[in-house]
């Protein structure tokens, strides 16, 4: 069976909601999904998410944390997805590539058709205990980011 690895961006904002993305071409056309994508040769995991969200949303992302790996098999494929709980830190989430977009609070989780894989973070997520953890874990790993200099913000410009 092929083998698929992607990274998601579980894209989260103050208010405790998630950005959810409706896909716009595949097998899975009109699916909801976290954006994300492949990774390339040579790119780390975090490094891939950014490229993506801002290929797919022209938005730039802090990736905080990895929330989940999802392991799931498709008739086609097996996924392999790492999803990072993460934030807008520029940009204002233009869809190029998907049909919609919605921030979804989490009584709104089961408003759309998540495809199967992203359903197993966002069941992760309805455990309010566990979206709370997120939050709180997100807050401290924010309090204790350290300030880039301004030579360390143009070499990451120039990847």
């Amino acid at each position: 069976m092929k083998q698929i690895e992607v990274v998601a961006a579980i894209i989260h904002d103050k208010e405790g909601r998630i950005f959810a993305t409706q896909r716009g071409y595949g097998d899975y056309k009109d699916g909801w999904e976290f954006p994300g994508g492949k990774m390339e040769p040579g790119e780390s995991p975090e490094q891939a998410l950014k490229r993506e969200i801002w290929e797919e949303l022209e938005t730039e992302i802090i990736v905080e944390w990895l929330a989940k790996t999802v392991e799931w098999d498709y008739p086609q494929f097996h996924l392999t997805m790492h999803c990072y709980w993460c934030h807008v830190s520029s940009g204002s989430l233009t869809l190029k590539e998907h049909e919609a977009a919605r921030w979804l609070s989490p009584d709104q989780f089961d408003n759309v058709d998540w495809l199967p894989a992203d359903r197993v973070v966002v069941e992760l997520l309805k455990d309010k205990a566990q979206l709370l953890f997120m939050q709180q874990r997100s807050a401290a790993e924010l309090s204790k980011e350290p300030e880039l200099s301004l030579d360390e913000i143009k070499k990451y410009r120039q990847r």
